[in-house]
This record gives structure tokens, C-alpha cells and sequence, in this order.
């Protein structure tokens, strides 16, 4: 959701931009697309930037593996041994896969809403700086207006995200790779880090299976 705000408020900064203004343009005017999304991505400060988180919260990645494995442990005993075991040691190894899966799905959830404020912030931080970077490729190369490729659609109590249906482009049309480049020019970073592969991704998405259910999707 967040994240949809950030959008909404790029996409009006976009049109809300003075220089940009029809009463200026020149007579032929250009449009221009960017995903600002993968665009942050893209700058050195965003490779880093993600590195970085990625690397903050492996430490909770591997407690919530290993708080996995023993939840998967114990179920594996209490499955075997259901027909050796008394009524009284069957509930309580029960009991404590109960309370195992409770703390690992809280510490799972708390891990992943805390890996989304925390990219949410890298996020707004770049955003901010990368809408004055394109307003100032705007004004130079005479664009009456540049679209974000993926723009959120408010309804109602409701934010969802709509992709522009672009059935032709030319290859310079797309300002991403432009805007990048003046980004990183203007906000150079020190010993970037080597992009993290793939997107980051929450830490501990897994799921614990629970006690004589079938396992639970990931």
C-alpha cells in the first residue's frame, strides 16, 4: 500500500510539474514513459541501497529458518510416534508445536513488515530525489510530458495498480536508462555494492506446517 502512495505521489508530481506546463511547450512537443520502479533499482544508490537490506536481515532469515526446521522436526516425531506415545506426551509435544508455529508465524510477520518499511524508505528516499532528476531531463530535452509505465488507479477506498497499455514505443522514448545516468552523475555513491539478485524479497515468507495437516505452502 505504501508503496501505491509513493506511485500516486511521483504521478502527481509529474503532472503537476510548472515546467511542463502546455503554455510552454515547444510546437512539437515529445512524450516520454519510465518505470520509476525499477528505475530507483537501477542507480548505483539502489543497487546498494537493496544490497545492503538483503544483508541486514539474513541473520532474521536463517532464526526463521531454523525456528522452521524444529517446527518441522517436532511434527515429524509427533507423527511417528502417535501410536507409541501416552495421551499426556501426545498433547504436550502438541501443545508445543502449537506454541512453536504462534512464535514463528509472529516472528515472521514482524520480519516481513519490518523488510517492507525499511525498502519502502529506500524507496521514498530515492523517488524523491529521481522526480526532480526527470522534471530537469524534461525542461532540457523539450518533453511536455513523461509518464510512469505503471501508474497506481485510485477507486473507491481503494489503490490498484494499472499498467499503460503501450502498443508502440520507439527506443527513445523510454527516458529510464537517461534518467539513471544523470541520477547516479548527480548522487554518486561510494563503493556500490554488486546488485542483489533478483528483487529483495521479505525475510522468512515461508510458512510452518501445522501439527497433522498436510505441509503448508510456502
Amino acid at each position: 500500500m505504501r508503496d501505491r502512495v509513493l506511485r500516486t505521489g511521483v504521478w502527481l508530481a509529474f503532472l503537476c510539474l510548472p515546467a511542463l506546463g502546455w503554455a510552454q511547450a515547444p510546437a512539437v512537443s515529445k512524450i516520454g514513459i519510465i518505470n520509476i520502479q525499477q528505475a530507483i533499482a537501477d542507480t548505483a544508490e539502489g543497487k546498494q541501497a537493496f544490497a545492503e537490506l538483503q544483508k541486514k536481515y539474513q541473520p532474521r532469515q536463517a532464526d526463521l529458518q531454523k525456528q522452521q526446521t524444529d517446527i518441522q522436526n517436532l511434527q515429524d516425531q509427533l507423527q511417528r510416534q502417535q501410536t507409541t506415545l501416552s495421551d499426556t506426551e501426545r498433547i504436550r509435544m502438541s501443545r508445543e508445536l502449537a506454541e512453536k508455529n504462534k512464535l514463528f508465524e509472529r516472528a515472521r510477520q514482524d520480519a516481513a513488515s519490518d523488510f517492507q518499511a525499511d525498502r519502502q524508505d529506500i524507496m521514498n528516499r530515492i523517488g524523491t530525489k529521481m522526480v526532480q532528476i526527470i522534471s530537469d531531463y524534461a525542461k532540457q530535452n523539450g518533453y511536455a510530458l513523461i509518464l510512469d509505465a505503471q501508474i497506481p488507479i485510485v477507486g473507491n477506498n481503494d489503490v490498484s495498480d494499472a499498467q499503460i497499455p503501450i502498443y508502440f514505443a520507439s527506443s527513445d522514448v523510454d527516458v529510464r536508462q537517461e534518467v539513471v545516468k544523470r541520477y547516479d552523475a548527480a548522487f554518486p555513491v561510494q563503493a556500490a555494492a554488486a546488485p542483489a539478485t533478483g528483487a529483495a524479497k521479505p525475510a522468512g515468507t515461508t510458512a510452518a506446517k501445522p501439527a497433522a495437516k498436510p505441509p503448508a505452502k510456502p
